[in-house]
């Protein structure tokens, strides 16, 4: 109840709040009561820069009698019939009281509490020993002048007394030093921050082992139905604690008392408030549980904030601190509550889009002044990291509220809810695009230029980050997806030249696959290849591989398939038994060698393409006889192909696991094993459909009868003269079934309306239904190679089948010699030596398929990469060997180096060269 014309102040008084937790004492009473700035000169109390804290205090040590005065010119009355005593909870301490006689008990009591900041809600005022009812009169409960009442505080108890205590204690040692009672008292402030982070878990409450038990009755039977785990209850409670914490210390006002003393002129109090602050900081931001819970971790953060924002410059360390903190707690808030909107919009967008605004501007000078200086280092990463913890949320949240507002009346209305948050993010998003744009054409410039590239890429290290966010905000706007697409395609060799130096695999690099297009092979390699783990060399974490080359495919299947994903990902070591040779050159074999077994279509796994012998996709082991049959003559006939099943194998799922582990090592190692993928096969780990186009090169017959279906005459399909129905007859393991393409199928005609039904029906049967199990044990394989919780399908997504192409098989050019010669050094001999010069004279009368294998003598590489020699991950050497000229040539190829004695002739070159390009002889002839 409150009397008309009267504002109740509870929630502006600290100390009724902090009173509120404990029973209220007769020793002298401070209190902060607000925070503001000072507005007028003739204000009491301390000033603190532009600043105003007030006080009151109640009673001295001199005066038992204290009259009632207050920072609020209000708090008198001018006029006043009655005057009378209120003696405070315990004897010692009085204050004077003049009211009317007709003032109701309930606004004495809005007197006192601004005097004293006591709330209403905790006072009672005893008169003759009986409590005085609010909405009494003064008059009524016969009050006279030179009265005497009793104030009492209104008895509550308290989970966190210690809490209480501490922080409390913190805060009166905050006000005697900004008060100067005390030459230097920041110590103590330290020391009761630290204690008050570090109350033990049992004090939380002492009703409970663990804070977390509810005790109304149906949170028991909640908790009935799913026990927790000691650990559980654990972590419970702390975020408990550190939830009711977080309450305690807004409602003790400690933010304001730290910025306070962070203000103060002495830097030894600056440094323990600056310390004090990052410690509650650290302490809040990492807790978890519900929104409810986090908010009261968000509220301190967010104080602190506006509070630092008002009074410090925006490049404070301090202050940016804090609004990294707050951006990142936002952030992890609103990724717990993905369909929620109600509870985040208040703190998330009204509190957090000046925060956005900000961090935006700074980006935008820092961009500008990089792109006009040469002294600017450009946009800091922070900036970048704030910028996106702030935006993502903020920007989910406006999508949200627009999507509601576009189904509801206000769409009707035509009114814009956020519309001034939506206008000013377009700004944003306009300014930091324009100088993007602008950065990137100078940078293309001096590429083209070959001039202080180092300089620019170093300078706008962020450029590529800031694009990842101007992406999400494009979605808002109309057009402005295509004016983002535009600046990315414009520029296409500056940011590869990004990709490539700060990609990093720590990052969300996930955006970038839909702008695939835009890029080039380097750049989607590199993306790709970012989504496995990094390949170590630390020796004592090597996988160790030992294996006989007559059993290769079911030796390795044993290592690779039981192996932990987490053991192959440090590394491969292998050796092949009663062979001396190791290291990465006999790997490289290896993986050549296992990759020829597994796709040899001898061994049922996979089957090639009859238009490309490279291309590979599963073995379905059937075929289709009703088509041709159907067709007698009128389109292409399919032959009857009598094709090994991969079912003839109780583990060829299992196998098929183990292909898709060792595809994925091989491209994690970068080493180009010969066989490349067919599209159908691509395009199902890719996650998209398998359309009658993309079996041309698998099934060109297939392919071939039902584009005729698709091109013939109307009234002739009408007619039903093909006889097809939608059914198809398989055969499988030596058995014909007819299988029905879709429910009833027996009984459905096919005609010129559903012939293209048919024909899709066909294709996804036969390419994508037949082989299902297949593709998705390759894919689980392919997927324990990747890092952890990244989806196999992204890595596919992020590459076309032809990048694809040239990573697993490399170049399909044949070696050019000089591109050879340009990467090749020389130890022993000079480049103007006979030996050097007969060497390269035979090397390029050799034969495309003698080349390929003298590189693989000298380096075990079967397949130059798609760059050539450049490419590869070290030059080539040629070493003069001690060896007579009797010798053949030997080589280290974990080095790429080739060894050869000093040949006295051409022809004596050419000889031994010849021996060793013969393939049964230049295969693991390498030594370590």
């Amino acid at each position: 109840m409150s009397p008309v014309g009267t504002t109740p102040t509870t929630q502006n008084s600290c100390f009724g709040r902090l009173l509120s937790k404990r029973k209220l004492e007769d020793s002298e009473i401070t209190c902060f009561r607000r925070i503001r700035k000072s507005s007028s000169s003739n204000c009491k109390g301390k000033s603190v820069l532009a600043y105003e804290f007030e006080s009151f205090t109640v009673g001295s040590s001199d005066d038992n009698v204290v009259a009632g005065e207050s920072s609020s010119s209000n708090c008198e009355f001018t006029k006043s019939d009655l005057q009378f005593f209120v003696r405070m909870m315990s004897a010692g301490k009085t204050l004077v009281v003049r009211a009317n006689l007709e003032d109701t008990v309930e606004l004495v009591l809005f007197k006192i509490q601004k005097m004293t900041g006591i709330p209403v809600m905790e006072q009672r005022l005893i008169y003759r020993g009986k409590q005085l009812q609010w909405e009494q009169t003064l008059k009524q409960c016969k009050i006279q002048n030179d009265s005497g009442l009793q104030l009492v505080g209104r008895m509550r108890s308290t989970d966190h007394p210690e809490a209480w205590r501490v922080i409390s204690e913190m805060i009166s040692s905050i006000w005697r030093i900004c008060k100067k009672e005390i030459p230097y008292d920041a110590g103590q402030v330290s020391l009761k921050m630290e204690e008050f982070l570090d109350l033990p878990l049992d004090k939380l409450d002492k009703k409970n082992e663990f804070p977390s038990v509810i005790h109304n009755k149906t949170d028991k039977k909640k908790r009935g139905k799913k026990k927790k785990t000691c650990v559980d209850d654990d972590e419970d409670g702390l975020n408990k604690k550190k939830r009711d914490y977080c309450k305690i210390f807004m409602d003790a006002c400690a933010p304001k008392g730290l910025i306070m003393l962070y203000m103060s002129e002495e830097k030894r109090n600056r440094d323990c408030a600056d310390q004090c602050i990052r410690s509650f900081i650290e302490y809040v931001k990492d807790l978890r549980g519900s929104w409810r819970e986090r908010d009261y971790c968000v509220t301190p953060v967010l104080e602190f904030c506006k509070l630092l924002k008002m009074m410090v410059r925006e490049d404070d360390s301090l202050y940016k601190h804090c609004r990294s903190a707050l951006g990142s707690i936002l952030k992890k808030a609103e990724e717990g509550l993905r369909g929620c909107l109600g509870e985040m919009y208040g703190v998330i967008v009204s509190d957090g889009f000046p925060f956005l605004k900000e961090i935006g501007q700074k980006l935008v000078k820092d961009l500008v002044q990089s792109f006009e200086s040469d002294t600017s280092s450009g946009p800091f990463r922070q900036d970048v990291v704030d910028f996106s913890a702030f935006l993502q949320p903020i920007l989910s949240l406006i999508e949200k509220k627009l999507a509601a507002a576009a189904s509801s009346r206000i769409a009707k209305e035509k009114t814009d809810p956020l519309a001034d948050e939506v206008n000013h993010l377009f700004l944003i998003f306009s300014d930091l695009l324009c100088w993007i744009d602008k950065c990137l054409h100078k940078l293309e410039l001096c590429l083209a230029l070959n001039s202080d590239v180092e300089i620019y890429t170093s300078r706008w290290s962020q450029c590529l980050a800031i694009l990842k966010e101007l992406h999400s905000i494009s979605r808002l706007y109309p057009g402005s997806d295509d004016r983002f697409q535009t600046t990315m395609r414009q520029y296409k060799a500056g940011i590869r030249i990004l990709i490539l130096k700060y990609a990093k695999r720590a990052d969300d690099n996930s955006w970038l696959i839909k702008h695939k297009d835009a890029l080039d092979f380097e750049s989607k390699r590199h993306l790709a290849m970012l989504l496995f783990p990094e390949v170590t060399e630390d020796y004592d974490e090597l996988f160790e591989m030992l294996i006989d080359r007559s059993n290769l495919l079911a030796e390795s299947y044993e290592y690779i398939y039981k192996a932990e994903s987490s053991s192959l990902h440090a590394g491969l070591f292998m050796q092949f038994k009663d062979e001396e040779a190791t290291g990465p050159g006999v790997l490289r074999e290896w993986f050549c060698l296992v990759c020829q077994a597994i796709f040899d279509p001898q061994n049922a796994l996979f089957a090639s393409c009859p238009l490309d012998r490279r291309r590979f996709f599963p073995n379905p082991g059937k075929f289709l006889a009703s088509v041709s049959a159907n067709l007698a003559g009128l389109v292409m006939p399919i032959p009857a192909k009598r094709v090994l099943s991969s079912k003839v194998h109780s583990l060829h799922l299992q196998y098929f696991k183990f292909s898709g582990k060792v595809v994925a090592l091989a491209l994690m190692h970068k080493i180009q094993v010969g066989v490349v993928l067919d599209r159908i096969f691509f395009l199902q780990l890719a996650g998209r459909r398998v359309s009658l186009e993309d079996i041309r090169d698998a099934d060109p017959c297939i392919y071939n009868s039902c584009k005729k279906i698709l091109e013939m005459d109307t009234d002739f399909v009408d007619s039903d003269a093909l006889g097809l129905t939608f059914v198809t007859e398989v055969e499988e393991l030596g058995t014909i079934k007819s299988v029905e393409l879709c429910s009833g199928g027996k009984d459905i005609a096919v005609n010129s309306r559903n012939r293209r039904k048919y024909v899709d029906l066909i294709v996804q049967h036969h390419f994508v239904t037949s082989i299902a199990d297949q593709v998705s044990s390759f894919a689980k394989g392919f997927r324990d190679i990747l890092n952890y919780g990244v989806f196999h399908g992204t890595f596919f997504k992020s590459l076309e089948l032809e990048d694809l192409d040239w990573m697993l098989h490399g170049s399909e050019s044949e070696i050019c010699v000089e591109d050879w010669m340009s990467h090749t050094e020389y130890n022993g001999y000079e480049k103007s030596d006979p030996q050097i010069v007969w060497f390269w004279e035979v090397v390029r009368n050799l034969s495309p398929e003698q080349r390929k294998t003298l590189l693989f003598f000298w380096t075990s590489i079967k397949y130059l990469p798609i760059e050539g020699f450049r490419g590869l991950a070290s030059r080539l050497y040629i070493y003069k060997s001690s060896d007579p000229e009797d010798f053949l040539p030997s080589s280290h190829t974990c080095f790429y180096q080739l060894c050869i004695p000093p040949y006295p002739s051409r022809d004596v070159m050419r000889q031994r060269l010849l021996v060793i390009t013969q393939q049964h002889v230049g295969c693991s002839f390498g030594t370590y």
